[in-house]
């Protein structure tokens, strides 16, 4: 049988046992068929049935695996790799095996990948588009939307809530679905009134478990139910501020970036990034939040607002800056170098790179390595590309402040 002949007929058995599974449980999202017990009836019946895919040996489902993972380098094919995975528990073990962060491959494959850092020499290529009717913003993977067309893959979306003193935008896995409660919800960015200062809030708490336990958790707004096995923590993972301008003086706006779940030495060689491997936070803090009789609690609003974080007792957290530009005699413009992904003028368009001092020993190569590039090249249409430390949520949030700094800043 020929290799996409028989991964199409592993995708197909897939959604037929998500779809079974479904109908039978009520549930509105797709379904992993769970690993084959033999302590239980249901356990054995679910092995019967997919005792043809779940018995295979591991060193054929390595093989294949390895195969399909190396033939689809890029979306839409990508989805046989996660077809793959939703097969069974054996399946996706193997199929997470061997599948490779960002950091190491360079691509995206499993919604993990969004939390994950990029690679560290080439950026990840990406851009955003908005709508300004909704107010919602859609991070999709490709050079721009014109070479990708219908088949570019949606990795993030963001809907713009305003609230009489602030406002902020709910971050989420698709389009169409902005609760806070949702198993979508990754997280959220978080203005002032002015719009001069951003807090970004990952449902997710640091990976690295030193930086973990530095950071205090800020419950939801409103009290509300919570259902059970959904995010109910925001946890403050950076800080972005820009320069007041209230002269209203020629140049573009001054950013920086605050860090605080990145350390310093994650830019330096052999630094490293935590990196997380699964969205553990559904399962932790859904526990908490059930009584004696197994009933969501009530959750209230945290009075200061914010998560506020502590330093790290490692070290000092990464900064960004925006990369100065240089003033174009002829043009009679402030320029930068893009590498061609840029092409219209906007107070938007920015690159950060590591804001250093003297005593951090940073080799000047890193200093000017640009972390992510930010440009317009069409009405509501931008660019994104990121690289190591951060990663795709981190970016997209970074980005989206720009969409909401007040004229005071430009």
């Amino acid at each position: 049988m020929p290799l996409k002949t028989f991964v199409r007929e592993i995708g197909n058995i897939s959604k037929k046992s998500s779809e079974r599974k479904r109908h039978k449980l009520g549930l509105g999202r797709a379904y992993i068929a769970p690993e084959a017990s033999s302590s239980s009836p249901s356990s054995s019946a679910g092995s019967s049935k997919q005792g043809q895919w779940a018995n295979l040996p591991r060193e054929l489902l390595l093989d294949i695996i390895q195969r399909v993972e190396a033939r689809e380098t890029c979306w839409p094919g990508k989805k046989d790799v996660v077809a793959c995975a939703s097969v069974c528990r054996s399946w996706r073990e193997i199929t997470k095996e061997i599948v490779k962060t960002p950091e190491q491959c360079g691509f995206l494959t499993f919604p993990i990948s969004l939390k994950q850092p990029g690679p560290r020499d080439t950026p990840i290529q990406c851009f955003v588009r908005r709508e300004r009717a909704i107010s919602t913003y859609r991070l999709y993977m490709g050079l721009s939307p014109a070479p990708s067309g219908d088949l570019s893959k949606l990795l993030l979306a963001a809907k713009k809530v305003r609230r009489a003193t602030s406002s902020y935008f709910v971050i989420s896995l698709v389009g169409d679905d902005f609760s806070r409660s949702s198993y979508n919800y990754v997280g959220k960015l978080r203005s002032n009134f002015l719009g001069t200062k951003f807090n970004i809030f990952d449902c997710q708490p640091p990976d690295d478990s030193t930086v973990r336990s530095s950071f205090q958790s800020c419950w939801k707004t409103r009290f509300k139910q919570v259902p059970p096995r959904v995010p109910t923590s925001n946890y403050n993972t950076a800080d972005i501020s820009y320069e007041l301008n209230v002269l209203r003086t020629r140049g573009p706006r001054r950013m920086q970036c605050t860090m605080h779940s990145i350390p310093i030495s994650a830019i330096e060689e052999g630094g490293i990034a935590p990196t997380p491997v699964a969205f553990n936070c559904h399962d932790k803090d859904s526990s908490s939040l059930l009584d004696a009789e197994g009933k969501s609690a009530r959750v209230g609003f945290n009075s200061t607002g914010y998560g506020k974080p502590l330093k790290s007792v490692q070290s000092a957290p990464l900064v960004l800056k925006n990369k100065a530009p240089r003033w174009h005699e002829q043009l009679q413009c402030w320029c930068l170098n893009f590498k061609g992904r840029v092409t219209v003028a906007s107070v938007k368009n920015f690159q950060l790179v590591a804001a250093v001092e003297p005593s951090q020993n940073v080799r000047a190569v890193e200093q000017e390595k640009v972390i992510l590039q930010f440009g317009k090249i069409g009405e509501d249409i931008f660019t994104l590309d990121y690289r190591y430390p951060l990663s795709a949520f981190q970016a997209f949030a970074i980005c989206l402040s720009s969409f909401d700094t007040k004229p005071v800043c430009e």
